[in-house]
């Protein structure tokens, strides 16, 4: 392919195209820039494995320091696993491609989107969103686009387009929605509480502006001469998928309609059909092509069955608004929640139960040491409150090799993380790092907000004062035609078999968490708005059963969780606080047994589990970093005695002297006649000389500055 390069004017900044440049063995490539980011995405297809019966998409994101100048941390000095925001980039790419290819599509596919620079003005995942459509265009695999996506920000009251850094971590918004021409296909969201009207018209605003890249894709492919690419379906014998039609429809919709089953009992049920069906096939003459297409694939039975139930429960619901647990489409399932659960020795514990699924979640307070450190392109460098995912297969009741986070464990922690981080409080006014971790227990279905509301929980079981409690709902959707009916609180088999699993959390004041994926080519913005309405009651309900659990955040913190006192001192005393090579700092640790961490702006933070001693830690460097004047009175200790005077601890850390004519009003022979090294005595400060040295007197203080000097050293 010839090299081309096409300019794209998009809401006040030029995205730049460069297409047959880099990267020619790639079936289809792009370097897609916008300001000093620049990300190549590229499309590769290669043959089918046998035996493969699914679609087998890889969708990889690949972010490189060099690309911000930046030489990785760590001792190999490379780039090693992936940073959490790769991940949930790589994500953020693969689910608005996924539902575009077509199902029957078994050969393998991979896209990788590469930041090879980037800047501080502009994000480059939404480039990669984009990017992917265009490579896969180029790359002539078939594909239900052009597809776009854009980022939505707001400022005081105005949207803007793929905002920057500054203005996505200011603003009350950050929005991703990616589309079609058919509609929306991916909506990815936090916000700062903002009512249901705001998120509508803020997915309408990004979705007109992924328009315009969709045209833009159109004009680059007529330059290019290319089009769409439209394979056949290979052909399919139906002659199976007739008889399990005709031998499962009467006992499948007999299950689906009996709504005494649980998920279960369903699916025993289910497998119980499936078996007498395969038991059937067993009996026919072996060359009756039926018996030998199992014979030949044994998983084809299962995925025809499949395909039976799936019509049929959609049909149940579209046709009688019925759902397989008997619900009506806007109804929650039974929820329970209970706080308190583990022992103190857990900062804080939660259990919430939605219908089969339940979501134990704990959360533990840390000092500010504990924060995690991010060693990536983006311009935040570290982060306080972690909120982690666990999904174990004992859930669903299944065995399998326990690994490390998947990709799904990372989206579904990030989504509850994203949800909850506009309702926590300030580090001015609460200075823990904060780390929740959501154990699935139990899985049917909406997992990821049954962790937002168990964490919800959980925090306010801890203390930690959250300014409002969030709960979140997942929304379903069943297209079949131009009929659609939308289902609240999805279980496991509507998720499985239905066109949408919408989640939608938030506080009820407004949302602060979305995340629509869908199995369908796009969604019209009515059907997205009516899905935003559906879920504000369901959430006010799940609201209401979590505040009978708690009400507000406990008045107290565990006894074993750490206790945090902060300080703010002059930045230029950081050096006098720590010490020459850390001298300082570490003896008040040792002799406090308080951790005490200092931010470079002059926030002290003393953590320990004794109050006194963190305490004693705060008046120390209190008294290290006060600036003395001429005049104050203080209750002092004297440190030891000279000829000519004694020295007086005034403030941990600040010694004045008082000379032998200062200690009393009538002269004195000796300093010891008066003063013994331990004596408690109050002093008023003369002066402060010009080498900062403190000259201290016993003379003329007034007995009420005596009092209020007292009063001071005993709080």
């Amino acid at each position: 392919m010839n090299a081309m390069e096409k300019s794209i004017s998009f809401d006040g900044r030029d995205i730049r195209l460069k297409v047959g440049l880099l990267a020619p063995q790639a079936g289809g490539s792009v370097l897609i820039e916008s300001g000093d980011t620049a990300v190549l995405v590229t499309a590769t297809r290669s043959s089918g494995r046998e035996g493969i019966d699914f679609l087998p998409l890889l969708v990889d994101y690949e972010e490189r320091l060099y690309a911000g100048g930046k030489i990785p941390g760590g001792f190999l000095r490379r780039e090693g696993r992936p940073p959490e925001k790769v991940t949930l980039t790589s994500r953020l790419i693969d689910r608005p491609m996924r539902p575009l290819f077509p199902q029957w599509l078994r050969d393998d596919i991979q896209i990788v989107a590469t930041t090879l620079a980037m800047d501080e003005h502009v994000p480059p995942d939404v480039l990669a969103v984009t990017g992917a459509s265009i490579s896969t265009i180029l790359a002539q695999i078939p594909f239900k686009g052009p597809m776009a996506g854009v980022r939505v920000g707001l400022l005081g009251d105005d949207f803007i387009i793929n905002p920057t850094f500054e203005e996505i971590r200011t603003g009350d918004l950050d929005l991703v929605v990616a589309g079609t021409k058919e509609g929306v296909v991916m909506v990815e969201a936090g916000a700062n509480q903002l009512p249901e009207q705001d998120i509508i018209e803020a997915i309408d605003f990004g979705y007109e502006a992924a328009c315009d890249l969709i045209a833009a894709q159109e004009e680059l492919m007529k330059d290019l001469g290319i089009g769409l690419v439209t394979e056949e379906p290979p052909e399919v014998d139906d002659t199976l998928e007739i008889y399990v039609r005709d031998a499962a429809t009467e006992p499948v919709k007999k299950i689906l309609s009996n709504f005494d089953h649980d998920k279960n009992s369903r699916d025993e049920a289910l497998d119980g059909v499936k078996e007498e069906i395969a038991a059937k096939i067993e009996e026919l003459e072996e060359e009756n092509p039926i018996r030998q297409t199992i014979a030949e694939n044994a998983k084809v039975l299962s995925n025809v069955f499949k395909s039976v139930t799936k019509k049929l429960m959609r049909a149940q619901i579209v046709e009688d608004g019925v759902r397989v647990d008997g619900r009506k489409l806007d109804e929650v399932r039974p929820i329970s929640c209970q706080v308190g659960l583990l022992s103190p020795r857990v900062h804080g514990s939660a259990l919430f139960n939605r219908g089969l699924t339940q979501v134990l979640s704990l959360a533990t307070l840390g000092t500010p040491g504990d924060a995690q450190e991010l060693d990536d392109l983006h311009p935040q460098e570290e982060k306080r409150y972690l909120h982690h995912y666990n999904f174990p297969p004992y859930s669903v009741g299944e065995t399998r090799p326990m690994r490390s986070p998947g990709r799904r464990e990372i989206g579904h922690g990030a989504l509850a993380e994203r949800a909850l981080i506009p309702i926590l409080p300030s580090k001015e006014e609460f200075p823990y790092v904060i780390r929740v971790v959501s154990e699935v227990l139990s899985s049917n279905g909406s997992t990821s907000m049954g962790s937002v509301c168990g964490s919800t929980l959980s925090l306010m079981h801890a203390g930690v004062p959250i300014l409002k409690p969030v709960s979140g709902a997942a929304m379903g959707l069943i297209k079949e035609g131009d009929e659609v009916r939308i289902l609240t609180d999805i279980q496991g088999i509507e998720d499985f078999l239905g066109d949408m699993d919408f989640k939608v959390a938030g506080t009820d004041s407004g949302i602060t968490a979305l995340q629509m994926d869908m199995k369908i080519t796009g969604l019209p913005l009515n059907v997205v708005a009516d899905a935003i309405k559906q879920a504000l009651p369901a959430r006010l309900h799940i609201l209401n059963k979590m505040m009978e659990a708690i009400d507000q955040p406990s008045p107290d913190l565990s006894p074993f969780a750490p206790r945090l006192y902060s300080l703010k001192i002059d930045p230029d005393l950081i050096g006098l606080v720590i010490g020459p090579g850390g001298k300082t700092i570490k003896g008040i640790t040792e002799e406090t047994g308080c951790k005490i961490d200092i931010d470079n702006d002059g926030t002290v933070t003393i953590s320990g589990m004794d109050g006194t001693n963190a305490t004693r830690a705060r008046r120390i460097i209190q008294g290290m970093t006060r600036k003395i004047e001429a005049g104050e009175v203080f209750l002092g200790r004297v440190t030891r005695i000279i000829p000519i005077g004694a020295f007086v601890e005034i403030a941990p850390g600040k010694e004045g002297m008082v000379h032998i004519s200062q200690i009393a009003d009538y002269r004195i022979g000796k300093v010891e006649d008066e003063l013994s090294v331990g004596d408690e005595v109050i002093v008023k400060v003369r002066d402060i000389d010009n080498k900062n040295r403190i000259n201290l007197t016993r003379l003329g203080i007034h007995p009420d500055e005596a009092t209020a000097a007292r009063e001071a050293a005993a709080i």
